[in-house]
C-alpha cells in the first residue's frame, strides 16, 4: 500500500469511528442484544475519505456549476440552481444514486439524510416513510444502502410523479403510494406492520417564504407539532413489537418537546440523537414502541 492510498484508508476509518462513537454516546445502540447484533454497515465516503464531495468533482460531474464558481473556486450556494447541481453530485458520487429535483421542492441534501438514516437503520428492516417528497431520497437510500424492503407516501402529485420516476431511473423495488391527505390510517392497508416508521415531518407553525411549498414546511400546533404527533398516535397500530418511529427535526427544542412529551404519554420510549450535517444540527427522534 503507498502513502496516498494508507492516508485515505486512515482518513476514511478515522470518519467512521466518529460517527459511529457519537451514536453510541447518543445510545443509539440500545441494549446488550443490539449491541451484539448491530452490524457496522459501509460508510460511503469519497476517495479522500470524508463524507462529501470537493467542489471540483462536482464540477466534472456537472460542468454547468462552472457557472456558479467565484474566483476562489467557490460555489454561490445562494443561487437554487447550483445547489441543485451540487446535492445530484453527492448524489451519485457517494451515494450511487441519480436524483432529479422538482423545479419548486425543498433542495434535499443527501448527507444530512444518510446521517439521519444511519441513526436508526441496522439493515434489512421493513419500513415506511411517510412523506418521501419529490426525490424520495431517504427511500431510495434505505433500499440501497440498508437492503431495507421500503413503502413510501407522497400527498402531492407533481411531487409523487417526481419521485416515482427517480425510483425507476434508480431501478428501486421502492412501493410508493399517494396518499391523498392521510398520514398513516386510511393509505396504508390495516394489516401491515412495519420494523420502522419514519419521515422528514412538516414543522413550521405557519407558512415560510421562499423555502418550502406549505404541504412541505407547515405542521401546525404550537411548535409545529401537530404533523408529526398524528403520525406517532397512528403509527401504533402499524409497528412491529418493539418497532420504532424516527423523525428528522431542526434544532428546535421547543418542537422536540412536544413530540417528546406526547410520544411518552402514548407509552413510547423517546430517545433524541443529535448530530451535525455541515454547518447545522439536525435531530433524529427515536420513539421506540
Amino acid at each position: 500500500m503507498n502513502l496516498d492510498m494508507l492516508l485515505i484508508t486512515v482518513s476514511y476509518l478515522k470518519n467512521y469511528l466518529n460517527f459511529f462513537s457519537t451514536l453510541w454516546r447518543n445510545d443509539c445502540i440500545e441494549d446488550k442484544v443490539e449491541k451484539s447484533l448491530c452490524q457496522l454497515y459501509y460508510m460511503p465516503t469519497w476517495k479522500d475519505g470524508k463524507l462529501g464531495l470537493p467542489v471540483k468533482e462536482a464540477v466534472k460531474l456537472f460542468p454547468e456549476l462552472n457557472n456558479y464558481l467565484d474566483e476562489r473556486g467557490r460555489l454561490d450556494f445562494s443561487k437554487r440552481k447550483a445547489r441543485i447541481l451540487y446535492n445530484r453530485a453527492i448524489a451519485k458520487a457517494i451515494f450511487g444514486l441519480e436524483i432529479e429535483y422538482h423545479p419548486r421542492g425543498l433542495v434535499t441534501t443527501p448527507v444530512s439524510r444518510y446521517l439521519f438514516l444511519k441513526t436508526f437503520l441496522r439493515g434489512g428492516e421493513r419500513v415506511l416513510e411517510i412523506g418521501t417528497g419529490h426525490t424520495a431520497m431517504m427511500a431510495l437510500m434505505a433500499e440501497k444502502l440498508f437492503n431495507c424492503d421500503v413503502t413510501a407516501t407522497e400527498l402531492d402529485e407533481e411531487f409523487f410523479e417526481y419521485a416515482m420516476k427517480n425510483i425507476e431511473r434508480n431501478g428501486a423495488g421502492v412501493k410508493l403510494i399517494k396518499s391523498n391527505g392521510g398520514v398513516i390510517k386510511e393509505v396504508i392497508p390495516e394489516s401491515e406492520r412495519f420494523d420502522v416508521i419514519f419521515s422528514a415531518p412538516p414543522y413550521y407553525e405557519r407558512p415560510t417564504r421562499g423555502v418550502l411549498t406549505e404541504r412541505e414546511g407547515v405542521g401546525g400546533g404550537k411548535h409545529g407539532e401537530a404533523f408529526s404527533v398524528r403520525l406517532i398516535e397512528e403509527a401504533l397500530g402499524y409497528l412491529k413489537p418493539k418497532g420504532k418511529v424516527a423523525l428528522f427535526l431542526p434544532d428546535k427544542k421547543p418542537l422536540i418537546e412536544a413530540i417528546t412529551e406526547k410520544g411518552e404519554e402514548l407509552g413510547y420510549s423517546v430517545r433524541d440523537v443529535r448530530f451535525k450535517a455541515g454547518t447545522r444540527w439536525r435531530h433524529s427522534l427515536i420513539l421506540k414502541k
